[in-house]
């Protein structure tokens, strides 16, 4: 499997976007808290959230390309799992309509919209600092739907069928890990 700063090397050749990268960096964060709690693995789960927007900024006018275009990258790279290749792929297919096949995809599936809410409840909040956002704090703006209006709750929410995870538990284990990169993050 590809390592850590193998993978960094490439994202950071292929996305010049700092928010970007603090995006994949915040996902790939919540990836590896919840192979934990899943039992999956947690330094591939990791660079599959590291790696899912990664070719973005190459396919933000191809969509139909969107996280292939990584994966022949990986490829490229040597890597020869395919659970990780697919899993990076599955972010394109959510972009299809196709649902998410295993938990890892499901994980991405669901956390991939929920880093995103919990940045702009950060940025709201006077200090603008992720150690002092809570649960509570994401759960006053849930249903505020002009708050963050980009973000697909109804995406989020699979996390309770699919993972077997509570909403609330599923944000706090989100908030936990990206609190645990608020200076990657400047947050």
């Amino acid at each position: 499997m590809i390592t850590k700063d193998q993978t960094l090397g490439l994202l950071h050749s292929k996305m010049q976007s700092v928010n970007l990268r603090k995006h994949c960096y915040s996902v790939a964060a919540v990836m590896r808290f919840l192979a934990v709690k899943l039992e999956g693995n947690p330094d591939m789960w990791e660079i599959v959230g590291l790696l899912h927007d990664g070719d973005y900024e190459f396919t933000k006018e191809d969509p139909a390309n969107h996280a292939k275009l990584m994966a022949k990258w990986v490829k490229e790279l040597g890597e020869t799992d395919e659970e990780l290749l697919e899993g990076i792929e599955s972010h394109g297919w959510f972009h299809e309509g196709k649902k998410p096949k295993t938990k890892m995809q499901w994980a991405l599936f669901c956390c991939d919209e929920l880093t995103g809410l919990i940045i702009a409840v950060t940025l709201v909040r006077p200090d603008k600092k992720l150690k002092n956002v809570t649960v509570e704090n994401v759960m006053s703006k849930w249903n505020s739907k002009s708050f963050a209006a980009g973000v697909k709750r109804s995406d989020i929410e699979n996390c309770e069928k699919e993972l077997g995870i509570k909403l609330p538990d599923f944000i706090q284990i989100a908030l936990t890990a990206m609190q645990g990169i608020s200076e990657e993050l400047g947050l």
